[in-house]
């Protein structure tokens, strides 16, 4: 409607005043969610190349349930240390794919697990088997999906030698098949929720990362070892949170170019079922502030993303509020490459970052519905999430 009159009176047409408003307030929230993806996911350290300055028995102990189609690259990347570690214990969960025999034909030692106390988790349990065995004075627990570079060893023996207590380390994500970039939310928010990333150069990390932990004997005794976490879920947030307790400080870097994993390559009900596992009890245990600055960024993502999308289909060419939305899709779409590409190879993935924020939606909602029901699959093993963290 033309904003003049006949009577030559200015008259401005409540939908106009409206449609401002709304791109308004559009704009200012959308601003301040952008800004905290910057502040809670800016500055992220990683493990580097070093050499330890004195000398410490290392024994990696890997937990290892199915993993025969990991399991090899892992063991032939062990060998190959620049560092060699002075054990290696491979700890079968009950494998049915010939882990165990992998596993021995690489020259390891390999336990049989015994059966899984009620209480406990499969990860847990192995991992406290493989410590018990364990002859080294300092342990690395390594998922075996991993896979190192052969400097990885010295640079986490020298990372723990100058910080001590729990470090933890996050490998890159190495994705093969597009259903893998669906963790990309994922991968950031593991990052942000311990305030592993957070743009305050102190900030207090609240978590580890459980890929990857070196921790000495003398400090894994103290907080009483996966005994003490047996039945957590998240095992590496648990210890994270004991070492706190004693006051030992605890590190969670990046991976970088040392140590990478493909975490999911069986399929998308891995990869649901994966992040279904912890990804609400992760989100239960994160500082408030922080858990609302999280919500408030993937929120922007899903505004930003989803209302693009639907306005060059339904609304008219020019709209200011699509122009809105739009302006902030390109802002979110470089956020996220500046982010990922630190974390992962996600590359042009980003340009369609709506698919992945919805999928992080939908599988946190699931993760939240199977939390409250009291529990979750995973490995083909039913895991209360009511369970004690101590046994």
């Amino acid at each position: 409607m033309d904003p003049i009159e006949g009577d030559g009176k200015l008259r401005i047409h409540p939908g106009d005043l409206l449609l401002s408003a709304l791109v308004t307030i559009s704009a200012l929230t959308l601003t301040l969610r952008w800004l905290a993806g910057w502040y809670l996911g800016a500055r992220i350290e990683y493990l580097v190349p070093a050499q330890p300055a004195g000398r410490v028995r290392v024994t990696v102990i890997v937990p290892a349930r199915d993993e025969a189609h990991a399991l090899p690259r892992l063991l032939a990347s062990l060998l190959a240390q620049d560092l060699p570690p002075d054990e290696v214990i491979v700890v079968d969960d009950h494998s049915i794919d010939g882990t165990a025999e992998l596993a021995r034909a690489a020259g390891v030692d390999v336990i049989d697990g015994a059966e899984l106390p009620a209480g406990w988790t499969g990860k847990t349990w192995a991992c406290a088997q493989g410590a018990a065995h364990a002859a080294g004075d300092l342990f690395v627990f390594l998922d075996a999906d991993t896979s190192c570079s052969p400097g990885w060893l010295a640079a986490l023996v020298a990372a723990h030698e100058r910080r001590g207590g729990l470090v933890s380390v996050q490998p890159y994500h190495h994705m093969e098949r597009p259903y893998e970039q669906l963790s990309a939310c994922f991968n950031i928010v593991a990052f942000m929720g311990i305030g592993a990333s957070l743009l305050q150069q102190r900030a207090r990390v609240t978590g580890a990362f459980g890929p990857c932990l070196a921790i000495s004997r003398v400090d894994y005794d103290a907080i009483g070892g996966h005994a003490a976490v047996g039945g957590a879920i998240l095992e590496d947030l648990a210890l994270a949170q004991r070492m706190r307790a004693i006051d030992r400080p605890v590190a969670a870097l990046a991976g970088g170019t040392l140590i990478s994993f493909r975490m999911y390559p069986l399929g998308l009900r891995q990869l649901g079922e994966g992040w279904s596992k912890n990804i609400a009890a992760g989100a239960g245990s994160t500082p408030l502030p922080r858990l609302l600055g999280i919500v408030a960024w993937v929120s922007g993502l899903i505004e930003a993303g989803w209302w693009t999308w639907a306005g060059l289909a339904t609304l008219p060419f020019g709209s200011r509020l699509s122009v809105v939305h739009l302006v902030f899709y390109g802002l979110y779409a470089v956020q996220l490459w500046v982010l990922l590409r630190r974390l992962g190879n996600f590359g042009v993935s980003v340009l369609v970052f709506p698919v992945a924020a919805a999928a992080f939606v939908v599988i946190f909602f699931r993760s939240l519905f199977l939390t409250a029901r009291g529990e979750v699959r995973w490995k083909g093993r039913r895991v209360s999430t009511r369970a004690r963290a101590g046994t």
